[in-house]
């Protein structure tokens, strides 16, 4: 492909970085885009940092730098900046949500806040979700928080005011939210993808007010391929969290919902391009590889399609590079290494790695485990971290090789997350650690 592809969004948070290191000034070393976090998936939206010397090894007794007891329960990922850690978390029942600001320093809780307060929230239905799973986003001065159609509000990072909030966007999650939040420029996109309603709203990060939404365009069916009428909501369902890139000097967004993924324009919500499959509850997020987006079909048969994001309309026939089955995910996202290896773990603890360019197996092995947090790629590293507390540590390389395994008390649900060099911030589903090698 010819095509200027990047991803243009990584270049923006880059600039966060510098924004960050001019609204902290006094600092005597200017920041990085390794030294902030400020989405889900963090600043390349892929799971990737620049960060180096991370630990390798760590347990409950060994490169603890802190840990930090949450209350209740979420599975939203860190995110990180100013010194600050920003999370969120919510009751079992789902009645009461909560906001969380802890010192990246010590781990002391700075900020501890009920956001919303439901009456009659709907039972998540199954053991995998939290009322707060989906990811803030963090940018100076401003956190935003978000729920799905439970609330979304904006915080303002030093007098812990709330600035804003809506609770008026409507969407039936059936089994809970699961789609993170994004910044593109000064909008805050929203991914609603319920078993009634399906749409992506864009929010103006100063006022809250609504700049678009666009619905989404599937066309859905009443039957399945055996004549079966098609009754369970989670055929409409998706847990998926946008990516924004540019192609062609045009920015997109990349959105894979049920039966189809989309790109949009990120400043007027105009749908640009689709993909239609056989799959729902997308949960897995897009990423970037050689030029391609590679797109995530989820149940019943997890399926990457890689998709050249140039073409307009319906291109499932004519824009779809290549396609792998072979133990993909449904939950945790793929890392992207030097856009030449793709590297990703199933819910059932089978990792794999392919060529970019051509969806070619390069290698797969079973580390073990059941997995729903996304892999971190870190300085040479992919760190995939299981429901039950064990993290291996593989090379991000054509050769598979295991470089560590480690274990804490408690299994991850949220996705973790580096902070400058050295440091890892990982939520597990009881404390906040802050981990790094020690003396």
């Amino acid at each position: 492909m010819t095509s200027y592809f990047k991803l243009s969004e990584a270049a923006g948070f880059r600039a966060g970085a510098l924004a960050w290191a001019v609204a902290l000034s006094v600092a005597a070393i200017p920041l990085r885009a390794a030294d902030v976090w400020p989405v889900f998936r963090g600043p390349s939206q892929h799971g990737a940092t620049e960060a180096t010397d991370l630990p390798l090894t760590w347990s409950e007794e060994h490169n603890v730098v802190w840990k930090t007891p949450i209350s209740h329960r979420g599975w939203s990922t860190p995110v990180v900046g100013g010194g600050q850690i920003w999370l969120t978390t919510a009751t079992e029942d789902g009645h009461e949500m909560f906001v969380y600001c802890v010192d990246l320093a010590d781990g002391e809780v700075r900020h501890r806040a009920r956001l919303f307060s439901n009456d009659a929230p709907e039972p998540l239905g199954n053991p995998v979700n939290s009322y707060a799973s989906p990811t803030g986003v963090l940018r100076p001065g401003r956190f935003f928080a978000n729920f799905g159609s439970y609330g979304t509000a904006a915080i303002d990072t030093e007098t812990f005011d709330v600035l804003w909030q809506r609770r008026d966007l409507p969407c039936r999650h059936f089994r809970g939210p699961g789609s993170s939040v994004i910044l593109a420029g000064d909008k805050l996109i929203l991914t609603m993808d319920g078993i009634d309603v399906q749409y992506l709203a864009a929010l103006d990060t100063q006022t809250g007010e609504t700049v678009w939404k666009t619905r989404r365009s599937t066309q859905w069916r009443d039957y399945d391929a055996e004549g079966n009428i098609l009754l369970d909501g989670d055929y409409r369902k998706g847990y998926g969290t946008p990516i924004l890139y540019e192609v062609d000097g045009q920015r997109q967004l990349a959105s894979a919902g049920a039966m189809a993924a989309f790109g949009y324009a990120p400043n007027t919500g105009e749908e640009l391009w689709t993909v239609t499959f056989n799959g729902y509850n997308a949960a897995s997020s897009p990423v970037l590889a050689a030029g391609r987006v590679i797109v995530n079909t989820s149940h019943p048969s997890p399926t990457l399609l890689a998709v050249d994001p140039t073409g307009h309309g319906n291109v499932t026939q004519t824009h779809v590079a290549w396609r792998y089955d072979r133990g993909v995910p449904i939950m945790p996202s793929p890392v992207v290494v030097d856009d030449r290896l793709i590297i990703f773990v199933n819910d059932a603890g089978v990792a794999t790695c392919l060529d970019a360019a051509t969806g070619a197996e390069v290698w797969k092995q079973r580390i073990g485990g059941n997995y729903t947090a996304s892999p971190l790629l870190a300085d040479g590293r992919v760190y995939f971290f299981s429901n039950t507390g064990r993290s291996v540590v593989v090379a991000a390389d054509r050769e598979f090789r295991v470089l560590a395994e480690n274990e804490l008390d408690d299994g991850m649900m949220a996705s973790p997350i580096a902070v400058g060099d050295r440091t890892l911030i990982l939520r597990t589903r009881t404390h906040l650690y802050r981990i790094e090698e020690r003396p």
